[in-house]
């Protein structure tokens, strides 16, 4: 991998100027001995500010010359932000270098041969980065070594021709190395840091691609029409197609092959396809629509369903949810509710009217709820419609009922079956990593807990979905710890139907709003979720679902070319979704489903909750 990054040279930084260099395309400004006026103004114009020397800001990171490194070694700063000039005689820089354990050693043109021996000493772990100003000088410093490219005042045009002229792939860094993990950098950087630089990267902590689409917002795609990637935005790109078949895998080929072969990805193969970029983006969701095709055929499924979310009122706070709401928030997201059991059966029979065959019930956990009230909502609904599938109750809320009536969770999960419950939905799930979890929703059950209500589930004869919500502090390694949680759970149950991958809404979430998470996932991080899943779980879970309440109708069409047969439900009044800020999610019509899955060649059909064929349209 050859990493690149954009930067200017900076005498002196206000936010105005920072803003339009951000909007120009650069991540970083890098400012001579910088002061901590300029730190505020870069982060204020989105731009990480580097200082050249010592300074007397705090910026994300330092470029510094050999002679000042044992002055900086007592600050303690950790190495990922540390550049070292190569200046100066080689004991010196090598000095500078495996004592600040520098990420880069910035060298010139002329110096790239001999800095790469210096990199490839033995306790050395430094990229060697140096200006280029052409594609051809880019090329033979590559040639000589170099694993970092930096680049100024290139444009998106010069940079695709770059990637074209070098093999294997090229990353876009931001200030920081990529791979640099989010948990390290929130200790690592200053909160104001950390914030600017979230806003900037990926899953990978690669500098994420500037356009304006995230999951909810009523933007168009930016993928081109003959791609699944949108790494990139030069003509070429845009213009072109993808490589065919597995042409453009590169080292991801071995492991897209034996896929191919029916032998499932490793944990640490899974990492690595989270992990592809660009031509190797389009040649995963070729191989998840090849298995896609040999599972369930050119059949795109979908249930007519209502989401009853029975109260905004919950005494969790995630930092995901938009939607939960205490007094406290009375007059920064609207009034708290909760609706009475008669009102939820009234919206049962209205969906039953309307086609419905099923409700999904899903809400905040309030104060006063015990398990009694969940039962009790299953029996109402029972009472007076006994066809109607209920599919409700997170493992959270399962977990919490048991909890508050002291019984076990599999004495309280037989409760719910006795009085009708049908299905379990498999949220709550967010990422099954307590590493994550711990930032993300940290009074939350952990991985261990969700996994025991779906085991204790399939002891019952209860079946559920499984689900992934991506895109805020998680990544390739988190993402492959939750696929493996899953695939261990199903191998020993086979308690799941179906696999919804749930991209990260940022807008209203709490968590982003507070400076704390990336600004949802990138268009090929949603590719990759679903297309990768397809692998994973090949010949354990056969139903992949696209959620268009995420990523609108024309998302979830191109999700159905990268692995996935169903489009989910209709669910009218649906508004977790719409709490977070998205511009999609309330209801769809079945017609809107039908003309989307034949838009692309595939046969629409009606299912039930447990994918039993309705109707084939």
């Amino acid at each position: 991998m050859i990493t690149f990054l954009r930067t200017r040279p900076a005498e002196t930084v206000n936010e105005l100027t920072a803003a339009t260099r951000r909007r120009e395309g650069t991540t970083t400004l890098e400012v001579e001995s910088i002061t901590a006026a300029a730190v505020s103004a870069a982060l204020a114009g989105g731009v990480l500010p580097v200082s050249v020397g010592l300074g007397e800001g705090v910026p994300v990171a330092w470029i510094i010359a050999p002679d000042d490194v044992k002055a900086f070694v007592k600050l303690g700063h950790d190495g990922a932000r540390i550049t070292v000039l190569d200046e100066g005689p080689r004991e010196l820089v090598l000095d500078a270098v495996a004592r600040t354990r520098a990420a880069f050693l910035r060298t010139g043109r002329s110096r790239v041969s001999e800095a790469a021996t210096l990199a490839d000493l033995p306790g050395i772990e430094t990229a060697v980065s140096v200006y280029v100003d052409t594609v051809a000088d880019a090329v033979d410093a590559v040639a000589e070594g170099a694993t970092d490219l930096v680049l100024r005042d290139w444009d998106v045009q010069q940079i695709g021709e770059l990637r074209d002229a070098l093999e294997g792939p090229l990353v876009e860094r931001t200030a920081l190395p990529v791979g640099l993990a989010v948990n390290e950098a929130r200790v690592m950087l200053e909160k104001e840091t950390f914030t600017t630089w979230l806003n900037q990267i990926d899953g990978s902590s690669a500098a994420r691609p500037r356009y304006g689409w995230a999951p909810g917002r009523e933007e168009p795609l930016p993928v081109p029409e003959g791609r699944m990637s949108a790494e990139w935005r030069d003509d070429a790109w845009t213009a072109g197609t993808a490589s065919e078949g597995l042409d453009g895998a590169g080292s991801l080929r071995p492991i897209l092959e034996r896929s191919l072969a029916g032998s499932p990805p490793s944990r640490d193969e899974l990492a690595a396809l989270f992990s592809a970029r660009g031509d190797q983006v389009d040649a995963v969701a070729y191989v998840a629509d090849q298995l896609r095709q040999q599972a369930s055929g050119d059949t795109v499924t979908y249930v007519i369903n209502r989401n009853i979310n029975y109260t905004n009122m919950c005494y969790f706070k995630c930092g995901f949810c938009a939607f939960s709401k205490g007094p406290k928030s009375l007059n920064l997201r609207g009034d708290p509710y909760l609706l009475g059991v008669p009102e939820i059966v009234a919206r049962t029979r209205e969906a039953q009217q309307r086609g419905a065959t099923e409700v999904c019930l899903q809400g905040g956990i309030h104060p006063e709820f015990t398990g009694d009230f969940y039962v009790g909502v299953v029996d109402a609904i029972k009472a007076e419609m006994p066809d109607m599938h209920i599919h409700g109750f997170t493992p959270l809320e399962v977990w919490q009922g048991a909890e508050t009536l002291g019984v076990p969770i599999r004495d309280f999960l037989a409760r719910l079956a006795a009085a009708g419950l049908g299905t379990l939905p498999g949220t709550a799930a967010e990422i099954l990593d307590d590493d994550i979890r711990e930032h993300l929703c940290p009074d939350k059950i952990r991985t261990s807990q969700w996994a025991e209500v779906m085991t204790a589930a399939s002891e019952l004869g209860l079946r559920s979905t499984a689900t992934i919500m991506f895109g805020h502090i998680d990544g390739p390694e988190s993402w492959a710890n939750h696929y493996e949680v899953l695939r261990e759970v199903q191998r020993k149950t086979g308690v799941f139907t179906e696999f919804v991958p749930l991209p990260f809404v940022h807008m209203g979430a709490p968590i982003w709003l507070r400076g704390g998470a990336r600004p949802g996932p990138t268009w090929d991080e949603t590719i990759l979720i679903h297309a990768v899943a397809r692998l994973a779980f090949d010949g354990l879970i056969d139903n992949i679902q696209a959620s268009w309440v995420k990523t609108g109708l024309d998302g979830a069409k191109r999700l159905l070319l990268a692995g996935c047969n169903d489009m989910g439900g209709t669910l009218m009044d649906e508004i977790i979704t719409r709490s977070a800020g998205a511009s999609h999610g309330t209801e769809l019509d079945p017609g809107d489903f039908e003309r989307t899955i034949r838009e692309i060649g595939r046969t629409p059909a009606q299912r039930s909750t447990l994918y039993e064929e309705l109707t084939k349209a």
